[in-house]
C-alpha cells in the first residue's frame, strides 16, 4: 500500500501544500502573499490572515493536482516551527482539524530540516539526484545561515552557525540601506549581473571556527555609501550595480570559506545547499565551482525547493512517518523551536 504524505508549510508568509507518493511529488502549490512588498518586509499578522484565506483553497488545489482525495492520505506533515507564531498556528491547526475529522496521524516538522532534505523530492521522470549520507548543507535563508552535517533523513548537526544576522537579512537590509525594494536578495543579484564584484571592498569578520557573521559587512556598507555619497550625491545612482555585486561577492566569500573549511575537516565531499538564499545565481555558480575544483558530488536544488515550499516538509515528514513518529494534537507551534529537535 503506498504512503500518501500531505505536506502543510505555513511559517513565514506563503502558503503552501504538497502531496507525496512514496516519495515521488505528486503536486506542490505556493500562494504569496504581494501585500508585503510596500511595508519593505513581513508584516506577522498580515501574513497570518493571509494563511487563513489560503489554506483551504491551496489544500483543496494540490490535491486536485494529485488526483486524490483527503480520504487517501496516510499522513499530514506539517511545520511546527521555527517561524512567526501566527503563521505557523494557522498550518498547525488546520493539520490538526483534518487529521481529527480524516482519522490519520500527523508528523510534524522542523522546517530547517525540510530545506535540508529538499533534495530528497523525487520526481517522475527526471533524474533524481540526491546526495550520500553523510553530506554537508550549507542552509541559507533569511532567517539562518548554518552549515549542517547530515548522517541520515533523521539525523542533523549543526557545525556552524551565525552569531547574527543571516546572510538573507543581509541581502534585504543592504537593499534598503541603497533604496532598491523587497525582497532584496533577487534585486541585488539582478543589478550583481551587470556590475564588477572586484570594483569595492567590504570588510569580512573574523570569526572562530565554522560559524558565520554578518552584521559587520551591513556596517561596512553602510559606512562607505554614507562616506561616498558625502563626496558625491549621484555616487550610488551611479555604481549601484558595481556596490551590488560587491557586496554579493563578500557575502559569498564568507559562505563559501567556512563551507570549504568544514568540507576539510570533515572529511565529507558530499555536498549541498538549501533555504531561499540558495537561489542567488552568483552562489549556485560558486558552487559548483568549488565542487569542480575540490572534487566534491554538489547538488544545488532546483529553484522551486529553494524558497519556502510544501513539499520539502512532506519529504521530511515521510521520513519521519516511515521511522514510526507520531505528533499529538496536543502539539502547540514553536516561533523559535530549538535547532533540529
Amino acid at each position: 500500500m503506498a504512503d500518501i504524505i500531505l505536506g502543510i508549510e505555513s511559517s513565514c508568509d506563503d502558503t503552501s501544500a504538497a502531496v507525496i507518493r512514496d516519495g515521488y511529488l505528486l503536486s506542490n502549490v505556493i500562494a504569496s502573499q504581494e501585500v508585503h512588498r510596500s511595508f519593505g518586509g513581513v508584516v506577522p499578522e498580515l501574513a497570518s490572515r493571509a494563511h487563513e484565506l489560503n489554506i483551504v483553497p491551496v489544500v483543496s488545489e494540490a490535491l486536485r493536482r494529485a488526483g486524490l482525495a483527503p480520504s487517501d492520505l496516510s499522513a499530514i506533515a506539517f511545520t511546527r516551527g521555527p517561524g512567526l507564531l501566527g503563521s505557523l498556528l494557522v498550518g498547525t491547526s488546520f493539520a490538526k482539524a483534518l487529521s481529527l475529522s480524516l482519522n490519520i496521524p500527523m508528523v510534524m516538522v522542523n522546517h530547517l530540516q525540510g530545506h535540508v532534505l529538499a533534495d530528497f523530492v523525487k520526481e517522475e521522470g527526471k533524474e533524481n539526484r540526491h546526495p550520500a549520507f553523510p553530506y554537508l548543507c550549507l542552509l541559507v535563508s533569511g532567517g539562518n545561515s548554518q552549515i549542517v552535517r547530515v548522517d541520515s533523513p533523521l539525523e542533523f548537526t549543526i557545525l556552524g552557525r551565525t552569531i547574527d544576522d543571516a546572510v538573507g537579512e543581509a541581502f534585504d537590509k543592504c537593499s534598503k540601506m541603497l533604496g532598491l525594494g523587497y525582497p532584496g536578495g533577487p534585486i541585488i543579484d539582478r543589478l550583481a549581473k551587470n556590475g564588477d564584484p572586484e570594483r569595492f571592498a567590504f570588510t569580512k569578520p573574523r570569526v572562530p571556527g565554522l560559524d558565520y557573521s554578518f552584521s559587520g559587512v551591513k556596517t561596512s556598507l553602510l559606512y562607505f555609501v554614507r562616506d561616498e555619497m558625502a563626496k558625491d550625491p549621484m555616487f550610488l545612482e551611479n555604481n549601484k550595480e558595481d556596490i551590488c555585486a560587491s557586496f554579493q561577492k563578500t557575502l559569498i566569500d564568507i559562505l563559501m570559506g567556512k563551507l570549504v573549511r568544514a568540507a576539510k575537516e570533515t572529511g565529507i565531499r558530499e555536498v549541498t545547499m538549501g533555504g531561499g538564499v540558495s537561489a542567488n545565481s552568483a552562489l549556485r555558480a560558486r558552487l559548483a565551482d568549488e565542487g569542480r575544483r575540490r572534487r566534491w558530488n554538489v547538488y544545488i536544488p532546483e529553484f522551486k525547493f529553494t524558497t519556502d515550499n510544501a513539499a520539502m516538509i512532506a519529504i521530511a515528514g515521510y521520513y519521519r512517518y516511515l521511522a514510526g513518529e507520531r505528533t499529538s494534537l496536543d502539539v502547540a507551534p514553536v516561533s523559535r523551536e530549538s535547532d533540529f529537535e
